[in-house]
């Protein structure tokens, strides 16, 4: 047999309060999902229509189109989806930002500033995986989208990078 309890007014209150704080924090957090999902889809399928990726040094190609300071592609996503894109190379043990339309504080492009070794972002990458969720850009709060770019051999190359600024 079924027993009814009653809540204290207080106590549904608070649970109440406290699930609706975590729902919109969740919806916050995700708010942009879709366009993430949208506009980095979009930038895979641009650079695949290109060519195989290759990396010769820090110089990252799609076919025969050089990406370094390339920045077609990254200005024209930001133009459809007011997003900020950004595409990495490998050097070293990181990835370096090499076409971005990612802006500084000094107004400049965020050329040569690196994929952030400590963030969240850098684990599952390395794993060659995609990272999608809030990331810390050059000190502001994003929702990002994060996936390995891989060479012919399979090999983590460099990274496709989608962000919307949250405030």
């Amino acid at each position: 047999m079924l027993r009814a309890y009653r809540l204290p007014a207080c106590l549904v209150l608070t649970l109440f309060l406290g699930l609706s704080a975590t729902r919109s924090a969740a919806q916050s957090a995700g708010q942009h999902a879709a366009e993430v999902k949208a506009a980095i889809g979009e930038m895979i399928a641009e650079t695949t229509k290109l060519g195989t990726p290759k990396l010769e040094g820090t110089v990252l190609f799609f076919g025969p189109t050089k990406i370094n300071g390339n920045y077609a592609l990254v200005d024209a996503l930001k133009l459809k989806y007011k997003c900020t894109a950004t595409f990495f190379a490998k050097k070293g043990d990181g990835f370096v930002r090499i076409a971005t339309n990612v802006i500084k504080d000094d107004g400049s492009r965020a050329i040569g500033t690196q994929l952030d070794p400590n963030g969240p972002v850098i684990g599952p990458i390395k794993k060659g995986e995609p990272f999608y969720g809030v990331a810390d850009i050059l000190g502001k709060k994003y929702e990002t989208g994060y996936e390995p770019v891989k060479n012919e051999a399979g090999e983590i190359i460099g990274v496709y990078y989608i962000g919307f600024r949250l405030d």
